[in-house]
């Protein structure tokens, strides 16, 4: 007989864990909050369109040319080789995360993520054109008429031609643009151009027009290992149970105390408005993207009916449990310090950046040789790496030992933008003049065009003692 319970349970937990999609039709609020992801909304998303658009110093202002390995990132150029600033970058960026989740849970996700921004833009077309959130779902389970086809197929419309948008501009980061523009005037688009347009704008036009919480839900590992960083001084979006149990429904203005109710009238906007079409009043649940849209709608019901706002709000578990709260602890302040730490390095490395990489690579073949005049001789071979956003000339010396002499090209030595090449050098010293079979000498390369660039960098010379 336990057999089959058995099953029972393991079908129920795999139809949860593939539970089929039911259309969610969040309702529209206004409020604080809302006005506050709209204004996230329109920043990130005119950052998003409106970047690529901008030139500086004659360059598209972020580009990443990867044909060219050039990165331009305003005034700024990097290369393969400054791949260390990405992983630094990187690492702000994760840091930044864990410290805005153990502060206030999922800011990211409820105000900044790529999901929940393009989401909205695509809710907020569909409310345009097909009306709220009750007349949308009138419309999906009336008649399927021409006006039905008609408006579904305006939506539908509008929506590719914003993922196509989208699509073209996130090529824009890669390819020049204006010159992206005009292939696409004479449609002249290339195989791998058109290839991205289409792939970034139907994925786009699929998770924000018909995925949207599924992404969150099932698809985000955020939402799984978020609550390794919880703990109880970490504001979430909560209820207020002690205030607002017992629920239930009353005329406007009557006190709670009146019916022996609690503030709660269990309205149920909170959860029409949720776009993951979750109950906050079931408590703290992975589902919740933490948007505030409850909050918003909550304290409009509280406005109506005369109570104080806050039923639902941002608050901690030990503030509901009548503790004491800090906000800003120990684990914050270690990652403020990480995170400032971290930052400074970055932005010392920026302020310090060569556009120049010298590698040194000595002849390893043999340790040295003796020319016929009695010198000491070590060959190298330099390899140069111009990473500045124009040409230069270099000029080279050598140091660290008396009476040196350098046999190849010293000056004049021309590189183009994003150039590698390879200058082989000989180096001759009289025996005389080393006192260990290894010596420190010095190469310094500075641009005869820029004085500013240089750099100097060790290598060892060996050769005999003089006795």
């Amino acid at each position: 007989m336990s057999q089959p319970a058995a099953n029972k349970n393991d079908a129920s937990i795999e139809q949860e864990l593939y539970k089929k999609r039911e259309k969610i039709y969040p309702r529209e609020v206004h409020g604080i909050f809302a006005a506050l992801r709209l204004l996230a909304m329109g920043a990130l998303l005119g950052i998003y369109y409106g970047l690529p658009w901008i030139n500086w110093d004659g360059h598209q202002a972020v580009l990443f040319d990867l044909p060219a390995r050039k990165f331009h990132i305003f005034g700024l150029t990097f290369w393969p080789q400054d791949f260390f600033y990405l992983s630094m970058l990187l690492i702000i960026a994760a840091i930044a995360l864990f410290m805005f989740t153990a502060l206030a849970g999922r800011l990211w996700c409820g105000y900044a993520c790529p999901q929940t921004v393009w989401t909205e833009i695509y809710m907020w077309i569909e409310q345009k054109i097909e009306g709220g959130s009750k007349k949308q779902k009138k419309r999906d389970k009336g008649p399927r008429d021409a006006s039905y086809f008609v408006v579904k197929g305006t939506k539908h419309g509008a929506w590719l031609l914003f993922s196509l948008w989208t699509g073209f501009t996130f090529v824009g980061y890669f390819t020049p643009i204006q010159e992206l523009w005009t292939s696409f005037l004479s449609w002249n688009l290339g195989p791998w151009e058109t290839f991205w347009i289409f792939f970034y704008g139907f994925a786009t036009y699929g998770n924000a027009g018909f995925m949207r919480e599924q992404v969150c839900i099932y698809m985000c590992p955020y939402a799984r290992f978020q609550s390794a960083m919880f703990d109880h001084d970490t504001l979430v979006i909560s209820y207020d149970e002690k205030r607002g149990n017992p629920r239930g429904s009353r005329k406007r203005g009557t006190p709670s105390a009146n019916v022996g109710l609690g503030d709660c009238i269990d309205c149920g906007l909170c959860v029409q408005v949720c776009p993951v079409g979750i109950d906050i009043r079931d408590g703290l649940q992975y589902q919740c993207i933490g948007c505030a849209a409850c909050i918003d709608v909550c304290d409009d019901v509280m406005d109506k009916m005369g109570y104080p706002r806050g039923l639902v709000k941002y608050t901690t578990e030990n503030s509901l449990q009548g503790k004491p709260t800090k906000i800003i602890r120990p684990r914050i302040w270690v990652y403020i310090s990480i995170l400032s730490i971290v930052s400074a390095g970055l932005m010392y490395g920026l302020l310090t950046r060569i556009p120049l990489e010298v590698d040194i690579i000595r002849d390893r073949n043999v340790l040295y040789t003796e020319t016929d005049m009695g010198l000491v001789q070590n060959v190298y071979n330099l390899k140069l790496i111009n990473m500045d956003a124009q040409p230069q000339r270099f000029r080279l010396s050598v140091s660290g030992l008396e009476g040196l002499q350098v046999i190849g090209q010293t000056e004049g030595i021309e590189i183009d933008s994003g150039a590698v090449i390879d200058l082989p050098l000989r180096i001759e010293i009289d025996p005389i003049a080393l006192k260990s079979t290894s010596s420190e000498i010095m190469f310094h390369i500075e641009s005869e065009i820029t004085p500013d660039l240089s750099i100097d960098e060790h290598a060892r010379f060996l050769g005999p003692v003089s006795r």
